[in-house]
């Protein structure tokens, strides 16, 4: 997929609003060579998905391995908003807390006595992090509307051949 492509898909206004969410389900493969897909907060910052997770999590030596990430975000309603994603994984170890871990949490329900307990409580436990950077090399955007899964485009396709033939 090209660049322009990718840009433009990420560019309309469903997919701004699936990259202003909170969770993105990322699918990784692990060490043990099975399919694995977690649920983890992000933050997009135009380019790249960013997420953060602790120095010792088991996905990060998978990753190290084999950096080949999908991510999927979408909403509960119906009809369903989906945006997937497919990138490479870049990890970047860090002193300290990210800002993009203290910014993709900020829109937790959260009073701000709770917030201010819940950062000192992240910054007592963490020495550091690791940013999880994906730039995204493919992207397709189903809303159910105005786009279809390839699978259901393919079907309607067929039907319009029967009913033409």
């Amino acid at each position: 997929m090209r660049p322009t492509e990718i840009t433009e898909i990420l560019n309309r206004p469903i997919s701004q609003e699936l990259l202003a969410r909170d969770l993105t389900r990322l699918a990784y493969v692990a060490k043990d060579g099975t399919p694995r897909s977690i649920p983890i907060a992000f933050t997009w910052n135009g380019s790249e998905i960013v997420m953060c997770t602790t120095k010792n999590a088991p996905k990060l030596p998978a990753l190290r391995e084999n950096p080949m990430v999908a991510l999927t975000i979408d909403t509960e309603v119906h009809p369903p908003k989906i945006l997937l994603i497919r990138g490479r994984a870049e990890l970047d170890v860090v002193d300290g807390i990210p800002d993009e871990y203290l910014q993709m949490n900020g829109s937790y329900e959260m009073t701000p006595e709770q917030r201010v307990d819940w950062e000192a409580e992240v910054r007592s436990l963490y020495d550091g992090m690791v940013r999880i950077v994906v730039t995204p090399t493919w992207a397709k955007l189903i809303d159910f509307e105005t786009t279809l899964p390839s699978a259901v485009e393919e079907l309607i396709r067929q039907r319009a051949e029967r009913q033409h033939a």
